[in-house]
């Protein structure tokens, strides 16, 4: 298995109809997020301890919202807000 992130819940139907330039800075972002969960947990389906804590982050034109799941190696984006700015 490797890393790598995806779209689960709503923010799979979200993405659906969100602006591409939008989606671009989320998959920028959510990358970023893959590589370095990569580095941190080399050991992901071996690993023992609790998942990091999701977060939110903010990117142009609005905001979404990952969830690391180490076991699995995988960076869940569950939630994306569009908001236009």
């Amino acid at each position: 298995m490797s890393w790598t992130w995806e779209y689960v819940f709503g923010a799979e139907e979200a993405a659906r109809t969100a602006p591409p330039a939008f989606l671009t800075e989320i998959e920028r972002k959510a990358d970023e997020l893959v590589r370095a969960a990569e580095a941190q947990y080399l050991h992901g389906p071996t690993h023992d301890g609790d998942d990091p804590k999701g977060d939110d982050i903010v990117v142009r034109g609005g905001m979404f919202r990952y969830q690391i799941v180490v076991r699995s190696e995988r960076v869940y984006v569950v939630q994306i807000t569009y908001l236009g700015f």
